[in-house]
């Protein structure tokens, strides 16, 4: 209990983003309750694509591993003509891993499965969902939320310094702040659904009657599991029949095919596309994260990414924040994240556009490896650079040794909770030492040696100069520790929080 609050942070939804927002502030010691007004987990298949700058997001998590064991990679899409025929073709482009970007493809996972490992790391932290229990009003005054929660033994009131709504395109959060949620329904009303079914070998994305709305059929087997993912798109109005026989005549009429029998539905879903983005993310004390503040069409596999991605953003603000960095700081959680979510409602709606006629494809915009904030008041350029890698940027992977001489990454210097500063062939006496500051030296007499020339490629820091990260992976500022600028950066280390010890103690 930190100031008389319950929680230093309240967190309605325990989905992919108020779980990413729970490790977050785990990690970092924040007090936190994750509630979530379901009985139990979601047991859906809807977002399964993650993508390759989620993945960066999950090895700094500590479950990349674990996702990409239980999930698989997206098989060859086939598709399929009136006469049985077909082709095969590869959903978007496959790259080679390079050694700035180590994951280059998405990855297939069932969102209950990605959940399922985000929960099970969260235990590992000493925390758990609080499933049953539900938001039903709120208040919020100058030193923190008054939260009415009801659950299986009644109500309650709790207070917390800050309130996340992660509760979905509904959010009750955003409706009870007033919040407009503006943008437009797409004229597309589809089913998802998860079923086992006979009939369709697993090693492709069936996909049937491409680029016709009123036929199109797409069944895909669900890595990590014995499921396929049905989608399709249906009529505007009226009932839609989810059962087994109901998905088994949809399947049977739309493909011209009577081997193909559903056998059970694990899950399933009727739903209308929607793009829409939250008039605003922040109102004082509460935030909004995910679906609440932005829904997608599924084209594209971007709605769970850019929900993670809002999370880990926010997190370190708060915990931040939490720890006595200037409230300011929250401001620009809004200001770089609300950017990316319209960006990536057009790309989505793009794609939508492209699948009606049968044409989409998926290119690098989809990896989400280019999302930056170079327009972030966070993003400062302290030293002249004519081009490259620039403040505001996504923090690029090295392969790296150490001067013990084991083999390392850039990746796994940053992993964790911590700002980190790389300074290249400079005198120890730059930055003094500083909680939840790494500084690693790069050349020859320092703790990192450049051994292949991969760092130097991605970063082309010039003798003297020095990069700073971000805890959640994007460059803070470049410059020259010379006495004048060394100076500037203090300062702004300092307003994110990031102290000297004997500042602490005053």
């Amino acid at each position: 209990m930190t100031n008389g609050f319950a929680a230093d942070v309240l967190i309605c939804g325990a989905g992919a983003a108020g779980l990413t927002l729970g490790i977050e502030l785990a990690r970092r010691g924040m007090s936190f309750r994750l509630i979530e007004k379901m009985r139990g987990p979601f047991r859906g298949s809807r977002g399964k694509g993650i993508q390759p700058r989620t993945q960066e997001i999950f090895e700094d998590l500590g479950i990349l591993d674990k996702v990409v064991a239980a999930g698989g990679v997206y098989p060859p899409l086939r598709v399929y003509s009136d006469d049985g025929s077909y082709t095969e073709k590869d959903t978007g482009e496959r790259p080679d891993p390079t050694p700035a970007e180590p994951y280059h493809i998405a990855l297939m996972i069932p969102q209950f499965l990605t959940e399922r490992i985000m929960r099970e790391r969260l235990a590992e932290l000493g925390h758990r969902v609080e499933y049953g229990c539900e938001l039903v009003g709120f208040e919020q005054g100058e030193n923190g939320v008054m939260a009415r929660l009801a659950g299986p033994n009644g109500e309650q009131t709790v207070r917390a310094g800050y309130l996340v709504g992660a509760d979905g395109g509904r959010s009750f959060v955003r409706g009870t702040l007033g919040l407009d949620f503006p943008g437009k329904t797409l004229g597309v009303r589809a089913i998802v659904a998860a079923v086992l079914l006979t009939g369709l070998d697993r090693d492709a994305w069936h996909q049937f009657n491409d680029g016709d709305m009123e036929r199109m059929v797409a069944i895909c087997p669900l890595a990590g599991t014995d499921l396929f993912q049905i989608q399709a798109p249906i009529p505007l109005d009226g009932e839609v029949d989810l059962s087994v026989e109901g998905l088994g005549r949809l399947i049977n009429e739309r493909t011209g095919r009577a081997d193909v029998q559903v056998d059970s539905v694990a899950w399933a879903s009727a739903y209308m596309m929607n793009a829409r983005l939250a008039d605003r993310y922040r109102v004082d004390r509460v935030f909004l994260v995910g679906d609440a503040a932005h829904i997608h069409p599924p084209t594209g596999g971007q709605g769970l990414n850019t929900s993670v991605q809002d999370a880990y953003n926010l997190g370190w603000k708060l915990a931040a924040v939490l720890g006595g960095a200037d409230d300011c700081l929250l401001d620009t959680y809004e200001e770089e994240r609300r950017p990316v979510a319209e960006s990536v409602l057009g790309l989505s709606t793009r794609l939508l556009d492209a699948q009606k006629q049968g044409g989409m494809r998926r290119g690098r915009e989809v990896r989400q490896l280019d999302i930056g904030y170079p327009d972030s008041p966070l993003s400062r350029e302290m030293a002249e650079r004519s081009s490259g890698l620039r403040a505001g940027d996504r923090a690029p992977d090295a392969p790296v040794r150490g001067a013990a001489g084991q083999p390392s990454r850039l990746f796994q210097l940053l992993q964790g909770p911590h700002w980190t500063l790389l300074v290249r062939e400079a005198g120890r006496e730059t930055v003094g030492p500083r909680q939840g500051l790494h500084v690693h030296y790069i050349g020859p007499q320092g703790d990192i040696i450049d051994a292949w020339g991969h760092l130097r490629d991605a970063y082309a820091l010039a003798p003297g100069e020095c990069v700073l990260i971000r805890r959640d992976g994007y460059v803070g500022a470049i410059t020259i520790l010379d006495a004048d600028r060394t100076a500037k950066l203090e300062i702004y280390l300092g307003c994110m929080g990031v102290v000297q010890p004997e500042e602490e103690s005053k």
